[in-house]
C-alpha cells in the first residue's frame, strides 16, 4: 500500500495527459505564457500505461485525466481504453473544458471512462470570454467562428455528457470576488435543473496566475451562506456523497438540489489528502500547494525495472508533506503551474 508517514492511503492518482490547453483562464495561464512542450517530452502512451500499472498494483484505485486540455492529446479515446482495461482500476474519470466533449462523449464512454468533470465558471458569453480568454488563442478568428471557443461548446458538451452516460457529470465553478461571483445563486439553479452536481471551488494560489487571482478569493462559507440567505432554505451535510474527494456536500432541505464546496484554502482538508499528480513530462508531484517532486521519466528512459519505479514511487510517497503552504505567505512559492497539472 501506498501509505505516506503521516499515516495517509495514497488511492487516487491524477494524471495529466498534456500541457496544452485551447483556454487561457486567467487563475491558471498568464497571458504571455505558452504550453507546447517537444512531444519527445512528453510521456508516450507506453510509458504512461506501463506506470499506471504499477501504480494500481501499489493500491492505486482512481484515476482521473487532466490536463492541460486532455481531449488535446492525440488519441485520448485510445488511451482511455488501454487504462481502462489495467487490472485493479475502480474509476477512471477525466476533467475538461468541455470545448471538445460533444465529439468525444460518446466514444469516451464506450471506451470505458466513468465519469467526466467540467470547468464552467460562467452562464454569460462575455464574463465567460473575460475569464478563458479565447482570443488570446486565436486572436484574429473571425467573430462568428469565435463560438468554437465559447460557451455554446461547453454547454453542447455537457448536453453529450449526460446523454453518453458519463453520469454524474460534476461542473466546477471557480468563484472570484467581482468577477463572477453574481451567478452563484444561477449556477445553482442552472445545475439543478440540469441534473447536474455543481461544486463550488476557492481560488487557488498555484503557479504566477493564481497568484494573481488572490485578491478576488471568496471563501467556501461565504458561497454556502449567500446560497442559504437566497433560498431561504437550510443546507443539510450529505455524508454519503463525500467519498474520497476534497469535496463537503450539501443538499438545500426544501428541494432536491445538491451542490459541493472545495475549501482548499479557508478550510483544507490536508490530513484526510488521499491523492498525488503526475504531469505529462513524467514528474511525480506530491501536492498541489508544494514544488516537490520525483522525476519517473528519466527512471524510465534509464532502463529501470518495475520493482526500481516501484522503490522509487514508495519514497516519493514518503516524501509526500504533510500540508500545502498556501496560507503561509512567507514561506509559499508558486513553484507548479495549475496548467501542467489539471488541478
Amino acid at each position: 500500500m501506498l501509505t505516506d508517514s503521516f499515516g495517509r492511503t495514497i488511492r487516487y492518482l491524477r494524471v495529466s495527459v498534456t500541457d496544452r490547453c485551447n483556454l487561457f483562464c486567467n487563475y491558471c495561464r498568464l497571458p504571455n505564457e505558452t504550453l507546447s512542450p517537444n512531444n519527445r517530452e512528453l510521456l508516450d502512451f507506453d510509458e504512461l500505461v506501463r506506470l499506471l500499472r504499477l501504480f494500481l498494483a501499489l493500491g492505486v484505485e482512481r484515476i482521473r485525466l487532466t490536463g492541460g486540455e486532455p481531449l488535446l492529446r492525440r488519441n485520448i479515446v485510445g488511451l482511455v481504453q488501454e487504462i481502462a482495461q489495467l487490472p485493479g482500476l475502480r474509476e477512471l474519470t477525466l476533467t475538461t473544458n468541455a470545448l471538445l466533449l460533444a465529439r468525444h462523449a460518446a466514444a469516451l464512454r464506450a471506451a470505458g471512462l466513468h465519469r467526466v468533470n467540467i470547468s464552467l465558471d460562467s452562464l454569460h458569453p462575455h464574463t465567460f470570454d473575460r475569464i478563458t480568454q479565447p482570443h488570446r488563442l486565436l486572436p484574429d478568428l473571425p467573430s462568428e467562428r469565435q463560438e468554437v471557443l465559447g460557451l455554446p461548446a461547453v454547454l453542447a458538451g455537457i448536453d453529450a455528457a449526460l446523454r453518453a452516460g458519463l453520469q454524474p457529470v460534476k461542473i466546477n465553478m471557480v468563484v472570484m470576488r467581482g468577477i463572477n461571483d453574481s451567478e452563484i445563486v444561477d449556477m445553482v439553479q442552472f445545475a439543478h435543473r440540469h441534473g447536474l452536481l455543481l461544486r463550488f471551488i476557492e481560488t487557488m494560489p498555484v503557479g504566477e496566475a493564481g497568484m494573481e487571482m488572490a485578491d478576488h478569493f471568496i471563501p467556501a462559507e461565504e458561497i454556502l451562506q449567500r446560497i442559504q440567505n437566497h433560498f431561504a432554505s437550510q443546507l443539510i451535510p450529505v455524508e454519503d456523497k463525500r467519498g474520497s474527494g476534497p469535496a463537503r456536500y450539501f443538499r438545500l432541505a426544501d428541494s432536491a438540489a445538491e451542490l459541493g464546496v472545495i475549501s482548499a484554502r479557508s478550510r483544507h482538508f490536508c490530513d484526510t489528502c488521499n491523492r498525488m499528480r503526475l504531469t505529462s513530462k513524467g514528474s511525480l508531484v506530491y501536492c498541489l500547494g508544494r514544488s516537490d517532486r520525483m522525476d519517473l521519466k528519466q527512471l524510465l528512459r534509464n532502463g529501470a525495472s518495475d520493482a526500481e519505479l516501484q522503490a522509487a514511487i514508495l519514497a516519493a510517497v514518503a516524501l509526500k508533506p504533510q500540508q500545502h503552504e498556501f496560507n503561509q505567505s512567507e514561506f509559499y512559492r508558486p513553484g507548479n503551474r495549475m496548467s501542467a497539472l489539471g488541478g
